[in-house]
Formats: C-alpha cells, sequence, structure tokens
C-alpha cells in the first residue's frame, strides 16, 4: 500500500536516513523532509534527498504554519525533529522547550487533523539522572562494567528496560521528550490515532555530523581522522564511560517493521538501542578509531564530570525484540568503519563541519 509519510527533521542526520531508506525500500510512497536547517550540516543532505525524489520543505515545528493540514496531508508523520542535546536545556532552556514539546503538539495538531499514524523518536535520556547515577557497576581496565544485582527496578547487566522509575529529574531536555510521549499517549487516546513511541539511545552512523555532546561516536572518528585533539571528559578522565549504540541502518530495519505491523504495535513504548552486545567506552572507541585510521591524536583527561552525564548506559530492548523479532546487525568494527569510509569519500563537504 502506498504511503504519504512526512519526517520531521527530515535533513537530520536520522530523519534523511530514514527517509532515504524507506524510499529505496518502498519506491511508490510519497515521502516529504520538513527542516529548518539549524543543524550545521545538515544543508548537506539536501542534494541526497532531492536525488531521491524526496520533497524538501524549509519549515519549522515551532510554527503551526508550517504543518498545515491543507497543503500538508500525511498518514504517517515520523517525528525526528529535536534539539538533541542535554547540555542544550540549560544553556538554551526556551529553544528546546519550544523545538520539543511545543513542535511536538503541532506534529500531534497535524496528526489529528489528517488522522495520520504518528511514530515518535523519543530518547533514552528521560530516564532520571540521579538514578542512573546511582546505578552499581565495577571499574575494568578499559571501562565501567554494570552489575546483574541493582537495588532499583528495570536494570540488569542487560541494561535499562522500560519499566526503570522515572519519578526523578532527568534535564530539561529528558523532560520535553517524556511530557511529549504523555502528550502522544493522550492523542491517541482521545483521537483514535495509531501511535507508538521509540526511546532511542546513541544512534550513529555515516552523515552523522558529530558533536561532544551529542553524536560522540561519529565525532571521535572524524578527530581522528582529521588528526584533531580529544578529551576524556568526567570520571577521572579515564574515558570509562560506556554507551551502547544503533547503526542507523539498524533503526531504519526496526522503523519499516513497526510501520507494517502498527495495528498489533499502538500505543506502546519501547526502548530501542544497540543493546549490552553493541556497547563502546570511549576508550575502547579510541582503540579502535586507531586501528581504523592509523592515526594516534592527543587525548587530555579533564577529570570533573560535565552536567547532566552519566557513567554508562545500556539499553535493554528486549521488549521491541519479543515484539517485532527484530536485531541490530552492525557491530563496533562494521560501524566505525563506515563512518571511516564515508568521511574519506565526502572529506572535502565534511571537512569544514567537524573542523
Amino acid at each position: 500500500m502506498s504511503r504519504q509519510v512526512l519526517i520531521t527533521g527530515g535533513a537530520g542526520f536520522v530523519g534523511s536516513s530514514l527517509g532515504l531508506g524507506l524510499t529505496q525500500r518502498h519506491p511508490d510512497w510519497k515521502i516529504t523532509a520538513l527542516d529548518n536547517l539549524k543543524r550545521r550540516g545538515s544543508e548537506l543532505n539536501l542534494p541526497r534527498l532531492k536525488q531521491a525524489r524526496i520533497q524538501f520543505i524549509h519549515g519549522d515545528v515551532r510554527s503551526s504554519e508550517d504543518l498545515d493540514s491543507l497543503s500538508l496531508k500525511p498518514d504517517l508523520i515520523l517525528e525526528c525533529s529535536a534539539e538533541p542535546s542535554v547540555l542544550a536545556g540549560y544553556t538554551s532552556p526556551g529553544y528546546v522547550l519550544q523545538t520539543n514539546l511545543v513542535g511536538t503538539i503541532n506534529c500531534l495538531e497535524l496528526a489529528r487533523k489528517t488522522q495520520a499514524d504518528f511514530i515518535f523518536l523519543s530518547t533514552s535520556r528521560i530516564y532520571p539522572i540521579n538514578y542512573l547515577n546511582s546505578l552499581k557497576f565495577t571499574e575494568e581496565k578499559t571501562r565501567f562494567q554494570l552489575l546483574e544485582q541493582q537495588l532499583l527496578s528495570g536494570v540488569s547487566s542487560h541494561g535499562i528496560s522500560e519499566e526503570f522509575p522515572l519519578d526523578k529529574a532527568r534535564s530539561l531536555y529528558g523532560t520535553t521528550k517524556l511530557a511529549s510521549e504523555l502528550l502522544i499517549a493522550e492523542y491517541g487516546e482521545a483521537y483514535g490515532l495509531r501511535t507508538l513511541i521509540n526511546r532511542c539511545g546513541v544512534l550513529t552512523g555515516p552523515w552523522q555530523m558529530g558533536k561532544v555532546d551529542q553524536g560522540v561516536f561519529a565525532l571521535w572518528m572524524a578527530f581522528h581522522y582529521f588528526q584533531k585533539p580529544l578529551k576524556y571528559i568526567g570520571y577521572g578522565g579515564t574515558g570509562k564511560q560506556v554507551r551502547d549504540f544503533l547503526h542507523v541502518s539498524d533503526l531504519l530495519e526496526l522503523i519499516d517493521l513497526q510501520i507494517h505491523s502498527l495495528e498489533k504495535l499502538k500505543g506502546q513504548t519501547f526502548n530501542v538501542g544497540g543493546g549490552v552486545n553493541n556497547t563502546l567506552s570511549l576508550h575502547e572507541t579510541t582503540q579502535l578509531c586507531q586501528e581504523i585510521t592509523g592515526n594516534k591524536v592527543p587525548i587530555t583527561p579533564i577529570p570533573e564530570t560535565r552536567i547532566g552525564d552519566v557513567p554508562i548506559f545500556i539499553t535493554d530492548s528486549y521488549k521491541v525484540r519479543n515484539a517485532t523479532g527484530w536485531q541490530p546487525k552492525k557491530d563496533a568494527k562494521m560501524t566505525l568503519t563506515e563512518i571511516y569510509e564515508w568521511i574519506a569519500k565526502f572529506e572535502q563537504q565534511v571537512s569544514d563541519i567537524f573542523n
């Protein structure tokens, strides 16, 4: 069945990757990408969208006029727009609130008026920072290792599940996403919309214009490629903090499965990440980047931990794997190698972004 798909944040890393992937899989679908192009580097995706015959609209989810139900008539909205930085919540709270919360409301209003299905990309940062900082782990040679026995519910050595408690502060960024989740549930119930929420961990892959506080694995590879200095920030400056990662092509695989199973999955919330088998510390990422690029760069230890940071986060994706049969396919070396090959191929285009 042909679909009319609107992807908000459609020129960003995740939005453009999903749009291009879905177009390749479903040539009869009409896909529209809406983006305000605020993120530096997103303009590099415009020729790729055009080549794939994806309509681009230069618009902003903060503006309800840019989401006009008379001109846009989607039957599926993929809500990928966001200010994705935790640190931005401490420096630019107004922008974070307007983009991540008001933007979601405007997208939901469009869904209500057009009766569109609604898939929302939320974040693992909806889980409270104090609880995440209280997790029990050991310090190994290259990483922190999460222990099986924990005092809180919803956590094990397999990571954080959807049952993890939510009753403490989490950051303004995380709060806007959690508030959006609550609104989505209400819109789904009140207006009969088929909705679905994915709480994503660290997403990465080619075409991610990584920054220190968002997109760290792409940034780490780029700085090794261009031989720029890096920093191990926080936790004694050892680089042992751990995240699981998910290649954006694995996310595409899941989203496609979910679109085709929305009647069965509607109303559900899933933790989505690479899981315990796809984890890296910064120290281990450095080792892989050195191996792939052949370059070593100076890394300065900064012992003091940044506000809003956590020592370890691993996504327990059992619920979504069990519901869909989905499994991530791309491991750490494969993912970082693909990022390296992308930078090498498009070095002229991306050098200004990373330099």
